[in-house]
């Protein structure tokens, strides 16, 4: 299944939505592969391990169920989620790149892909739908999220 979306994060035409800045966006975004607690409360816990200059590893559990991925970063300009085949778990990732097409307007393209073929991906097609579906509804979120913790001040100064 490959599934890709775009989110606006800066509507220049609504005079009532605070302006986030390409900076405040890529700090969220980092934060949200650092912390990820913030962004999706279901999850348990995170373990980051092995830092290095392009990103790092993590561990996390959902009740029973650990994910062990990678998270690269290509600085301001995109997160990648790698997750190698584990358990019932296949390789799949989640790609996040800022777009900005011009000043001050501000997109975050989320692409999802995983290595199903053409023949399992028409197999779980209904599945699949559900998938995109709470897929589109976690991105929402996580920039709605972003903007609050914009606007409360917390991507302004953080260390990436």
């Amino acid at each position: 299944m490959k599934f890709e979306h775009l989110i606006e994060v800066n509507d220049l035409l609504n005079p009532l939505m605070d302006e986030i800045s390409h900076e405040q966006l890529w700090r969220g975004l980092v934060l949200r592969a650092e912390a990820p607690k913030l962004f999706m409360p279901q999850l348990d816990d995170c373990d980051i391990s092995n830092r290095d200059e392009n990103g790092f590893d993590r561990r996390l559990r959902f009740g029973e169920l650990f994910v062990v991925d990678r998270v690269v970063l290509e600085p301001m300009h995109r997160v990648r989620y790698l997750v190698d085949a584990q358990d019932e778990i296949g390789n799949s990732s989640l790609t996040m790149t800022i777009e900005a097409p011009q000043p001050g307007r501000l997109f975050v393209r989320f692409l999802y892909e995983d290595d199903h073929d053409a023949a399992a991906d028409e197999a779980n097609k209904m599945y699949d739908e559900f998938r995109k579906s709470a897929y589109q509804e976690n991105d929402i979120d996580t920039i709605r999220v972003l903007r609050e913790l914009a606007e409360q001040g917390r991507l302004d100064s953080m260390m990436n």
